[in-house]
């Protein structure tokens, strides 16, 4: 007969704690998500309003150039900012799985 006492206390509760991280990070994720969505909408409309004013072939090539810089630009920044969302995630997650297994 194995008399062997287990303490189903930890596993859970590292459980409950990685759920915890999963359910924030996704919630950072969906927040940054709607943000994205509006910083393009916003942008997209403020481009079609400055293309109504656009009257020969080298203002709209001029337009072009510097539209698309610009979304390159806001892109860019939002990937950056998804990069940073997802390194500050794993980190923390790191960090609590090593106290978890401490």
């Amino acid at each position: 007969m194995i008399n062997t006492t287990f303490d189903f206390k930890k596993p859970f509760e590292s459980a409950q704690t990685l759920m915890g991280l999963q359910t924030s990070t996704l919630t950072k994720t969906v927040e940054l998500q709607k943000k994205s969505a509006e910083e393009l909408a916003a942008f997209f409309k403020g481009e079609a309003e400055k293309a109504k004013e656009l009257k020969t072939p080298e203002e709209f090539l001029k337009f072009n150039v510097e539209s698309n810089k610009a979304l390159y630009e806001l892109l860019k920044t939002q990937g950056e900012a998804f990069s940073a969302l997802a390194k500050e995630s794993g980190e923390e997650t790191m960090a609590e799985i090593k106290k978890l297994a401490s």
